[in-house]
């Protein structure tokens, strides 16, 4: 992104898709503005340019400077494209969690409804109409794909377990990265730019979840990227990316939405996909049942 790039960028995906791929090149104070940008999104869309740089802690010719950079030709087209984003969001998350905040409380209640809070709001800010086009187009890729890997470790590797175990009983191409005793080159070696890696991670970032997509994008293999924010070591050269919320009064963050998002996605996935999915789940229910994994109630 240079002073000399020509063309604004038509919505909030690919405005944060800038910022993120030239973050690193930016200068001091138009990274700090930047930072916020990407951490702000409904400040961006309603705050005054003055109130926006004084809680970025730059100047307002900083910000209309970042506007330029990005093509805009003042900074109200550019807040505009934060309002049109946020104002299609739903709210029905959101009101309910506003709901469960304002409820009368015991003192002794208060941290079990601080975590209901946080994980309202955390789903809330996952189903917006941005979202959902970038679910449909991570489906898309997944069902066009020859194999699909999956990566996470340490605290993701519940997402990325729960995605290969449900993921693999509609489509059988599906694997889990497991990357065990120095294996993780050998398990992702056979990928290549006919297949997909979906990958999980949040601060702090694995080193081995960036060392799996360094590996997958030597080899060509497209990139589905769930993460906390697009300054994220794993987002550069993604296909897609999908950033989700992780907060929690809890001392470590949460997988919640993460969890839900792989959910939509693969429910995405089978119904867009050929019959040939549910096919799979019917065979992969009926072997279970016949091989008593599960118990029957009366």
């Amino acid at each position: 992104m240079s002073d000399t790039d020509s063309g604004a960028a038509t919505g909030l995906d690919s405005i944060h898709q800038q910022l993120a791929e030239h973050y690193s090149a930016l200068s001091p104070q138009l990274k700090r503005a930047a930072s916020y940008v990407l951490e702000h999104p409904m400040e961006m869309a309603f705050q005054s340019i003055r109130k926006t740089a004084q809680a970025a802690s730059v100047t307002p010719s900083t910000l209309v400077r970042l506007a330029k950079r990005l093509g805009f030709e003042s900074y109200d087209t550019f807040r505009e494209v934060f309002q049109s984003a946020v104002q299609s969001a739903p709210v029905e998350l959101s009101g309910r969690a506003n709901k469960l905040k304002h409820q009368p409380r015991h003192p002794e209640e208060a941290l079990f409804v601080e975590v209901g809070d946080a994980a309202f709001d955390n789903i809330g800010k996952l189903f917006t109409a941005d979202n959902h086009t970038r679910v449909k187009e991570a489906a898309e890729r997944i069902l066009a794909a020859r194999r699909v890997a999956v990566v996470g470790f340490r605290d993701t590797f519940a997402c990325a377990y729960h995605f290969a175990y449900v993921g693999r009983i509609a489509m059988p191409e599906v694997t889990l990265i497991r990357g065990q005793e120095g294996g993780l080159l050998t398990e992702l070696s056979p990928f290549n730019e006919q297949d997909v890696v979906v990958a999980f991670g949040f601060e702090p970032y694995c080193a081995e979840t960036v060392k799996a997509l360094e590996i997958t994008r030597a080899n060509g293999v497209q990139a589905i990227v769930i993460t906390d924010t697009l300054r994220s070591p794993l987002v550069p050269g993604a296909s897609v990316t999908f950033t989700v919320a992780n907060a929690t009064p809890h001392f470590f963050p949460s997988i919640l939405a993460a969890i839900t998002l792989s959910e939509a996605m693969l429910a995405e996935c089978v119904a867009s996909g050929p019959d040939q999915l549910v096919d799979n789940v019917t065979s992969f229910e009926s072997r279970m049942r016949q091989l008593g994994a599960y118990i029957e109630i009366a």
